[in-house]
């Protein structure tokens, strides 16, 4: 397989992004050493949400976590949360990061933050390198191989991993259900419908049991993966843990379906493709679908629900993003056009339901 020519590309740090370096190289050298001289600072490209900075030294790459600036769910961007479940779930599944130093103290970057190790490897974001030279077969063994890690986090057993305490998986659904349509509200902007027809259904059709809880990540997609460079079908880390829970995994496969845009959808669709599940050959969402319940022994008969949950929470998600740029707590212009992928989420949501039997 062809070396790929650019391998998980950074951008100088975004305008008002900024943070201290000589303060952030000071905790490196106390937390993490092996390293020396001051840090060249880049920024990832990726992520709308939490704020990923990679420091590189002539030694090592250490890379560090940080909520964006402006008002935010504070759920959503825990970077302790993050940084937990990393390091206890690490012993039982090896695909995370090895982390190094936490604080919340706020007054060194002015909100809480983390470092990690640089995983060396190839993160594919919006396409798959060309010079891996990918057929269908390999496209399909690509995307199945990405679901066999959710389906490997879902078996864990959570309580030896001691995080018996990092949620409360009991009446997960219902609180989820409820939080989302809070939020959702809580970060309506005029120029935004309310889609009440939505949170009503899906509080209504809450399911009366759940399954035995899981570790869910919350965010599970190809692009928040980093694969071996020279065997892609290898996970060798997952991440962007920071709305990580335990609770009902059915409501993790159903994040990860949502984000799973496929070949054959309507065109408003593939314009929302963040990762690239939509190229010939990948699995369909019917297919993955199939293969989770088989591999995990959990009842996928009634998905109608979930998969409509799946789709507002994106929804959601968006919208709590462009709350924040429609009242300019971040001059950030990716955000600008947001309204537009909103609208279609949760018109696909009141698709769904006319089609449901619940």
């Amino acid at each position: 397989m062809k070396e790929v020519s650019e391998v998980n590309p950074t951008i100088a740090v975004r305008e008002g992004q900024e943070i201290d370096l000589e303060l952030v190289d000071e905790l490196i050298k106390q937390h993490v050493g092996g390293v020396t001289g001051l840090p060249v600072l880049r920024q990832f490209k990726g992520g709308n949400s939490n704020l990923t900075y990679l420091l590189s030294y002539p030694e090592r790459g250490v890379v560090l976590r940080r909520p964006p600036p402006g008002t935010k769910a504070k759920s959503a961007h825990s970077m302790s949360r993050e940084y937990t479940i990393m390091n206890k779930i690490k012993p039982g599944f090896s695909a995370v990061p090895e982390t190094f130093f936490y604080t919340d103290d706020e007054s060194i970057l002015g909100s809480e933050f983390y470092l990690m190790e640089k995983v060396e490897g190839y993160s594919i974001t919006t396409a798959i390198p060309p010079e891996w030279q990918f057929t269908r077969t390999h496209n399909h063994r690509l995307g199945m191989a990405m679901f066999d890690k959710l389906i490997e986090l879902h078996k864990l057993d959570y309580t030896a991993l001691g995080l018996a305490d990092f949620g409360r998986p009991k009446g997960y659904v219902s609180r989820q259900i409820e939080g989302w349509n809070s939020r959702f509200e809580q970060a309506l902007t005029d120029d935004m419908a309310p889609f009440v027809d939505v949170r009503e259904w899906l509080l209504g059709k809450r399911p009366s049991t759940e399954n035995q809880p899981a570790i869910l990540h919350g965010d599970f997609r190809i692009d928040n993966m980093i694969v071996d460079a020279s065997n892609p079908f290898k996970v060798k880390a997952v991440l962007d843990w920071e709305i990580s829970a335990l609770g009902e995994p059915l409501m993790d496969l159903a994040n990860t379906l949502a984000y799973w845009v496929q070949a054959d959808d309507p065109a408003e669709f593939a314009a929302l493709a963040i990762q690239p599940s939509n190229v010939e050959g990948m699995p369909s969402r019917a297919e993955l679908l199939t293969y989770y319940g088989e591999q995990t022994g959990i009842d996928i008969s009634h998905f109608d629900f979930y998969r409509v949950y799946g789709y507002f929470r994106n929804a959601v998600i968006l919208q709590q993003i462009y709350y924040r740029f429609y009242h300019g707590q971040t001059s950030d212009q990716r955000f600008a056009a947001f309204p537009i992928a909103i609208n279609v989420l949760c018109n696909h949501c009141r698709h769904l339901i006319s089609r449901s039997d619940l």
